[in-house]
């Protein structure tokens, strides 16, 4: 119809749009917040003068996302000179899209009624209502790890398909690290749906609306502290950040698996790295965080403990959980950020280490637990 297909498609503009804003704002947020805790200025050095004038304005250094974006798209793109053409050229994309379709299955708000929302509109759409999801699927906990399996390909292409030893090198330290951490960040979310007995993350995020122990939200943090705290731990070793960075290791690897890239090649692996800070919170809030809820909210609006309701107005409801969502992600964007500026880089042989005898043993045992806790409960 065409009433779904105008939502759905203002639903994919928006999550672009969020995603290509996180993906910009961070890289300020990353600098400011660098400075910040080094006790210094930070990036204040590009700036836009007003035409005729000499006042430069600078607004505390966001134009050099700006800048950098505008090197990136000008500079010459070298190659290799002995290299898979064919590799080379898809693996960025390869890393870069399945970030942006990882979100197509994120609930970023609660159910949506055009009609009610917007009264001139109820004529057309109705009583049809629409989750705000670009795709509704049953298995899309599943589809995120198939979507974030695809960017182990596109790193071991680049560093393949370069024909560089340091590109190589750093290809293999990306693929061993982000296949031991994915398999642990399963491990921990195996517990999750043991709990809620779907891996339908709008379902997941319905079933934190309600209350345990009769007082706390049923958040997944409440339900498996544990797990939350391992899976945040290996969504940052998948993301290949500090103090898991040893794919790139610009200290000795030059820039790892894509040392051979230049202009906007290279740029697309930085910036899938930026976007997939925001679609880790994204995960992390969609799971663990109650979603787009506050404490107590539902699509009604607040239920708190005693049976006191808050009624609220769809419109209402609808604003509260988009910047409820947003607020949550970009909270957790900062904290990732926070650890790469607080935390000293592993050496290889502790990544790995890290990873096997340490945190899969503990997602094991969390694991364990969980399994016996519901089968004494059911």
């Amino acid at each position: 119809m065409t009433q779904d297909l105008v939502v759905y498609l203002v639903f994919i503009t928006y999550a672009i749009s969020v995603l290509m804003g996180f993906g910009t704002i961070l890289t300020w947020v990353e600098r400011k917040q660098a400075a910040v805790m080094s006790d210094r200025i930070g990036a204040n050095r590009a700036y836009l003068r007003i035409p005729f004038t000499q006042i430069k304005l600078v607004w505390w250094g966001l134009f050099h996302g700006m800048a950098d974006g505008l090197k990136l798209l000008l500079k010459e793109d070298f190659k290799p000179k002995t290299y898979d053409w064919y590799a080379y050229m898809v693996a960025p994309w390869v890393v870069f899209t399945p970030v942006l379709l990882v979100f197509a299955v994120v609930p970023f708000g609660g159910e949506l009624r055009p009609g009610e929302l917007i009264p001139a509109l109820a004529g057309w759409f109705g009583d049809r209502s629409y989750s705000m999801q670009i795709a509704k699927l049953d298995a899309g906990l599943l589809i995120v790890f198939a979507f974030g399996g695809m960017t182990i390909i596109g790193a071991m292409l680049a560093g393949w398909s370069s024909a560089n030893k340091y590109s190589l090198l750093g290809a293999l330290r990306a693929g061993s690290q982000m296949i031991s951490y994915e398999l642990i960040m399963a491990l921990t979310l195996l517990g999750l749906i043991l709990i809620y007995g779907t891996v339908n993350l709008d379902e997941i995020v319905r079933w934190q609306s309600g209350i345990v122990l009769g007082v706390l939200p049923a958040w997944g943090i409440v339900l498996q502290p544990f797990a939350a705290t391992l899976f945040l731990a290996a969504a940052i070793a998948e993301n290949k950040r500090i103090p898991f960075d040893l794919p790139e290791a610009e200290s000795e690897l030059i820039a790892g698996y894509f040392t051979e890239y230049s202009g906007m090649k290279m740029g697309l692996f930085m910036f899938a790295e930026f976007i997939e800070i925001a679609i880790i919170a994204a995960l992390f809030t969609t799971l663990f965080l109650g979603g787009y809820n506050l404490p107590y909210m539902n699509d009604a609006g607040f239920l708190f403990p005693g049976g006191v309701e808050v009624p609220l107005s769809h419109g209402t409801v609808v604003v509260i959980q988009l910047l409820t969502f947003l607020a949550k992600v970009f909270v957790l964007c900062s904290f990732q950020i926070l650890i790469r500026w607080t935390l000293p880089r592993f050496r290889w042989d502790q990544v790995l280490r890290f990873a096997w005898k340490f945190m899969f043993p503990l997602a094991l045992a969390n694991l364990v637990v969980t399994v016996v806790f519901v089968w004494a409960l059911r």
